[in-house]
């Protein structure tokens, strides 16, 4: 089949990662995938004269509001994949909730990346259908019912073995023996649900105690004003560094090099960095969120923290407690290998594609 997959494709990011992936599975099963960046379309219409362009016969977006409300109503099959922005942030709107519910109800599939995110997109759209059957003669059907299938996501890394460490550290203007150092490392793009000036005071207070720790923030620009309020925070913040988007075999090598990966989010759908952290053997410190507590069991695959001070006990226990890293570093290991397989989400994706053949439902 010809596939239409949107998405929102800003480079170095999450979704951008996923969406190639998922492209990667289809396409090695022998469908052609003209992949989109959702935000370069406004309206349905310009949607429908790229289905005729590219002559699509089906079509799947990762974001059921950002990607999926434009694939409605054009007569061809298509499957969305949550993205935690919708289930924490945009399901929240009533304007954008009835969007995605409208949504779901047209989507052949849906596909979630944890059984808390499935649990809590069924409550939501069963609400809504409970609302409407009230209001309505007509009988309504559950929009999410049976339509919505749990496939963690399949991680694979590939650090760049040229990669070097101590000129990461000059550019990063740390000048100190890599030996002797602690880095700490937080991955996302400058918005403001990813929070990451949230440990930055903490961790200041504890680099100017031991001053070879250091938090180092990488990742795009997203949200200019914000972006602006990060570098002068950090500017100001002893022990705290600001690096920009770096090529994902270069992510994978910083990652393997450094002490732990943090992740201070507000919200997650699923941290495809901590799953990353975790098959490269590096340790992780999560704030304790729904979608990172889904994948980080506290003192087994992980360290969960709920405010900066327990961040900054937990981190000074694990850089001075070799036994529980090499045991967290053993567990996230297998639990990635576990639960986290990429040949197993190819071949769901694979198998849900086939959903998309012919005029009705499987």
């Amino acid at each position: 089949m010809r596939l239409l997959f949107l998405a929102v494709l800003r480079p170095h990011t999450g979704n951008a990662v996923t969406a190639q992936r998922v492209r990667a599975h289809l396409e090695a099963a022998g469908h052609v995938c003209v992949l989109k960046d959702a935000f370069d379309f406004e309206s349905p219409s310009e949607i429908a004269n790229l289905i005729l362009a590219e002559d699509c016969e089906a079509a799947l977006a990762l974001h059921l509001y950002r990607g999926g409300r434009l694939l409605q109503g054009h007569r061809i099959p298509f499957g969305v994949i949550f993205g935690g922005t919708d289930v924490n942030e945009d399901a929240n709107q009533a304007e954008k909730n009835t969007v995605m519910g409208r949504v779901l109800e047209e989507a052949r599939f849906a596909v979630a990346f944890t059984e808390s995110m499935k649990e809590m997109a069924q409550a939501q759209w069963k609400a809504r259908q409970i609302s409407l059957a009230v209001t309505s003669a007509v009988p309504v059907q559950p929009h999410a019912k049976g339509k919505i299938y749990v496939q963690s996501q399949g991680i694979a890394t590939t650090p760049n073995a040229a990669f070097n460490w101590n000129t990461f550290l000059q550019r990063s203007e740390i000048n100190q023996s890599a030996d002797n150092l602690h880095i700490f490392l937080l991955i996302c793009g400058l918005r403001q649900v990813k929070d990451p000036l949230y440990l930055v005071d903490a961790f200041s207070a504890w680099h100017q105690e031991e001053p070879n720790v250091y938090l180092v923030i990488v990742g795009p620009e997203v949200d200019p004003v914000f972006t602006r309020e990060v570098k002068a925070k950090v500017k100001r913040a002893a022990g705290v560094r600001l690096i920009g988007e770096m090529p994902q075999e270069d992510l994978h090598a910083v990652v393997k090099n450094c002490f732990a990966v943090v992740n201070s989010s507000v919200s997650e759908g699923m941290s495809a960095a901590i799953l990353e952290a975790m098959d490269l053997e590096v340790p992780v410190l999560a704030r304790n969120i729904p979608g990172n507590a889904a994948v980080v069991k506290h003192e087994v695959t992980g360290l969960l923290f709920s405010n900066p001070q327990e961040f900054v006990h937990l981190a000074k226990r694990l850089v001075s407690d070799p036994a529980l890293e090499k045991e967290i570093v053993v567990n996230g290991r297998e639990y990635v290998r576990m639960y986290h397989s990429w040949q197993v989400e190819r071949d769901t994706y694979q198998q849900l594609i086939r959903k998309l053949e012919g005029s009705t439902e499987d």
